[in-house]
């Protein structure tokens, strides 16, 4: 990041890029780690692990719409300093489950406590930092995530190598610091939404049928997201015949991120179509993903992973940061949650799709079936955009003519 942004970035919104740096330390020291615990030392089947994965999943992005709603209606720190509490309170109780029951409350708990933080956070970043930095910043954002994924590796196996439950303590122990920081040193973000109430307030935002179709045609970029955590992996093992190579080919796409990420960000700052740059990033990422076709070789693979990541360093930074310019001032958290729906919707089917596919592929030994349908998916999302950010500027050209007439 640019000194000279760097100076512009208020002191709440570093605060607010050190807490969520923390946070993926550790989410994914702990998540990964979880799924093995489960099968392991547990003794549960993949399908039973998957399913506790999946709970977590729903409940937060499917209470996340109501978590930003309430957070415009009571406050941003407050959401997110309970939200972390609550997700503490659900990671660490893993390390005490004993019973199968009590690890569904655990994944429960962790995701409610999610939707409460994540929307009034995402709405605290925007509001709190300048209009003229806001991309920057966001981008920095997705570098700072990056670095904690590759982080949080060395620190999952360091910890559960010794015992999980020093990982389950650890993951909750990271959050509850985050909501202790986050209670004495960020500064009050007062609640914007004054005129309506939590109804009122999910209904204006299902109302808005520009921003609920800009949610469903995101489910295309999640479903190709989604594939990091489960056909590209099973790819990886396949073509290298080895679990090692896996996490090579994962930690390089978070380094290409780390390393690439900013560049790319300044190379595209002059231009001001961000619904057409989503897509394009999309575009890249089905780009990548179809050439995994071809892949015969460890280096084939990180090229086409590179491609991928290129993908996302485009559309990112884009994505988050053209909610807010969807939203009225004082309902940018619902708007937020309820783009998490894109990811609850969008990520499901790229896990449970992907997947058949992908066997189905196997079966009938199509290997191409699986990779050229993200090109599809790929090339549909850039499209649609494309056609919204067109009504989008005809619509500008329309109300200007009115106004001069």
């Amino acid at each position: 990041m640019k000194r000279e942004m760097w100076k512009e970035t208020p002191f709440s919104v570093k605060l607010l890029l050190a807490t969520s740096f923390m946070m993926n330390l550790g989410f994914y020291a702990l998540i990964p780690y979880l799924t093995l615990y489960l099968t392991g030392s547990i003794g549960w089947t993949l399908a039973m692990a998957g399913l506790v994965l999946s709970v977590r999943q729903f409940s937060q992005q499917g209470f996340a719409f109501l978590g930003g709603v309430m957070a415009d209606a009571f406050g941003y720190k407050g959401a997110m300093v309970l939200g972390m509490a609550v997700r503490a309170v659900g990671f660490a109780m893993f390390a005490f489950c004993t019973e199968t029951w009590h690890f569904f409350i655990a994944a429960i708990l962790s995701g409610l406590g999610g939707a409460l933080f994540d929307p009034a956070g995402s709405a605290a970043f925007a509001i709190l930092t300048p209009d003229s930095i806001r991309k920057e910043v966001f981008a920095f954002r997705n570098v700072l995530g990056n670095i904690a994924v590759v982080g949080s590796q060395i620190v999952g196996t360091a910890l559960s190598a010794v015992d999980f439950t020093y990982l389950s303590l650890f993951a909750g122990a990271i959050f509850g610091l985050n909501a202790l920081v986050s209670f004495f040193f960020l500064s009050p973000i007062r609640a914007t939404n004054t005129r309506h109430n939590i109804w009122e307030s999910m209904f204006t935002v299902m109302r808005d049928r520009r921003f609920v179709r800009f949610t469903i045609i995101l489910m295309g970029y999640y479903y190709l997201n989604m594939q990091v955590f489960l056909t590209i992996p099973l790819l990886v093992e396949h073509v290298t015949h080895s679990k090692a190579s896996v996490g090579i080919v994962l930690s390089a796409m978070s380094l290409f991120v780390i390393l690439f990420q900013m560049k790319v960000t300044q190379w595209l700052e002059g231009y001001p179509h961000r619904l057409t740059l989503i897509g394009i990033g999309t575009l890249v990422m089905g780009v990548g993903l179809f050439l995994f076709t071809f892949a015969g070789s460890l280096w084939m693979l990180l090229i086409d992973v590179f491609l991928f990541a290129l993908g996302t360093m485009i559309a990112v930074p884009n994505l988050v940061d053209v909610v807010p310019r969807f939203a009225p001032k004082d309902l940018v958290g619902a708007y937020y949650g309820f783009n998490g729906y894109s990811i609850a919707i969008g990520g499901s089917l790229g896990q449970i799709a992907g997947g058949w596919v992908y066997d189905i592929g196997l079966q009938l030994q199509a290997a191409w079936l699986p990779w050229t349908i993200c090109l599809a998916v790929g090339v549909l999302v850039a499209w649609m955009l494309h056609l919204m950010e067109q009504d989008t500027f005809k619509l500008g050209n329309d109300l200007t003519k009115i106004a001069q007439s």
